[in-house]
């Protein structure tokens, strides 16, 4: 059943925003995208400099909040639009991955089991990022607002300053409707972004437990007399594929993490200053659950970027630990030197970085949140 590491769900998404390749419409998908965001990201600027001096913080984080969670989307898959070959080129590896292990019934249930792992990681994250927009703009639409009152601002999904008057229920719905769909769409790429980076290191961890099976049967005892000069320059592919193709997923991901993580320090923070704010109000409950969710998914957002880097560092120290535990005493010494080679090589470990500036990890997410927790501090004393 399964031919891919790569969710069907991410092939579809990818596909309507124009980044799978093969697609015959992929130009009208991107100048769709492109159009559309920059005028949700101008009229969200336009309302941000109207309101910038009054004395509503409350309003001022949450329409900054949504317009660093629509620049995001758009870095993300222009990134992915300028790195087309990159991508191409990591499609075509994990291809090879799966024809190479058909020969092998245990190297094919160590891929399958990747990809059934990335299958659930991927539904749940799409349903959170679909649930939290839910509770983002539910109320919203729901709500009986009187357009004909004009001492207050209807309420919308995201604050905007529209380029036309909004003076009748019809097009006050419609408006919302379309946010709403638009939110909805956005988020999707958001998750399916995030979700493919973890599937991309999980396919990075099962070649790499592949490579440990191959280890131990080139130094056993019942594989010596069958041992053959294709075995060792077997694994030295492998590995030496592993590697190529951890490079190709640092060259996709290396830039959208450097621009994510400066804006989900901020939106974090924001996120947060607005949940504490609302605190004690009378519409304290609709509040928090309009920004609970949303904070999650960005606290889950950095996570799995930091996670995913602290997985394949893991991984990648233990391709020399493997390489040590052989039963390297039944080779010739003239064998044993592919041993060493991959324990000197496995030193220099697999890595992904912020903007080549700094590895992911766990540690680093650590000092995300706090970087937010000392902003949001800031935020309440000016309050």
């Amino acid at each position: 059943m399964y031919k891919s590491t790569i969710n069907r769900t991410i092939e579809l998404i990818f596909t309507l925003f124009g980044i799978w390749p093969g697609i015959s419409c992929v130009l009208l998908c991107r100048i769709f995208w492109i159009i559309s965001i920059i005028i949700v990201q101008f009229y969200h600027y336009r309302y941000f400099l109207t309101h910038f001096y009054t004395d509503d913080l409350f309003e001022l984080m949450d329409c900054l909040s949504s317009f660093l969670a629509y620049t995001k989307v758009m870095i993300k898959f222009t990134i992915f639009w300028l790195n087309q070959r990159e991508f191409i080129k990591t499609m075509t590896l994990i291809a090879k991955d799966w024809y190479d292990c058909t020969n092998s019934k245990i190297d094919m249930r160590e891929i399958v089991d990747k990809a059934k792992l990335s299958d659930r990681i991927t539904n749940a994250i799409l349903l959170l990022h679909t649930l939290s927009v839910v509770a983002y703009g539910t109320r919203i639409i729901l709500t009986n607002v009187d357009i004909t009152d004009h001492t207050s601002e209807p309420p919308y999904i995201h604050k905007m300053q529209l380029p036309f008057d909004v003076n009748t229920q019809k097009v006050y719905k419609t408006v919302v409707i379309a946010q709403f769909v638009y939110v909805v769409m956005c988020s999707w790429l958001s998750g399916a972004v995030n979700s493919l980076l973890l599937t991309l290191t999980l396919h990075i961890g099962g070649q790499i437990n592949i490579l440990h099976g191959w280890l131990a049967d080139f130094a056993s005892d019942e594989n010596g007399k069958k041992r053959a000069l294709f075995m060792t320059n077997k694994i030295i592919k492998k590995h030496q594929r592993i590697i190529n193709f951890s490079e190709k997923v640092e060259n996709l991901y290396t830039y959208i993490t450097l621009l994510q993580f400066a804006s989900n320090t901020i939106m974090i923070c924001s996120l947060a200053f607005l949940i504490v704010s609302a605190i004690g109000t009378p519409d304290a409950t609709e509040h928090i659950i309009r920004s609970l969710l949303f904070y999650v998914i960005t606290n889950l957002e950095s996570f799995i970027f930091c996670y995913a880097g602290e997985y394949l560092n893991n991984k990648s120290k233990a391709i020399g630990i493997a390489a040590y535990n052989t039963k390297w005493y039944n080779l010739k010494p003239e064998e044993t030197r592919i041993l060493l080679f991959i324990i000197l090589r496995s030193q220099k470990q697999l890595m992904l970085t912020v903007g080549k500036l700094t590895n992911l990890s766990l540690e680093y997410f650590a000092s995300i949140m706090n970087a937010s927790g000392s902003y949001l501090s800031v935020l309440l004393a000016m309050q």
